[in-house]
């Protein structure tokens, strides 16, 4: 299971689901904390509340979390997995064909942040 299959043919979202709780558990294992995904969580949130409003400028600091999230990489080694996925979900969402498939992957995108956020709570990830 691939980043790229959930963004283009996981149209039931099991796929998602799945790859989200996976990569939770491996998040707690890295010890990853709640505060730390939130921190990048807020951000994520920001871009999605303009998406409707202001696409190209959303679109822009969607690209420009990727350095962001090689900071926090820099700075914690347990973000380098949560990094790995968010940019290469990013990277699907540069790969569209068209706006209509942008915005259509750029909603999986929050869906799959969303799921990996939730599961790594249920995991018992630490705040």
């Amino acid at each position: 299971m691939s980043i790229t299959t959930i963004m283009t043919t996981d149209t039931s979202g099991a796929e998602l689901v799945t790859f989200a709780q996976q990569t939770a558990k491996q998040l707690v294992t890295a010890n990853l904390t709640r505060s730390q995904i939130r921190g990048i969580f807020t951000e994520v949130r920001k871009i999605e509340a303009m998406w409707d409003s202001n696409r190209p400028q959303a679109f822009r600091r969607l690209n420009m979390l990727r350095p962001k999230l090689d900071y926090q990489t820099a700075r914690s080694p347990s973000v380098q997995n949560l990094k790995d996925v968010l940019t290469q979900a990013i990277i699907e969402v540069n790969n569209s064909p068209d706006e209509k498939v942008r915005d259509q992957r750029f909603h999986i995108f929050m869906d799959l942040f969303e799921a990996i956020l939730a599961y790594h709570r249920a995991q018992g990830g630490r705040n």
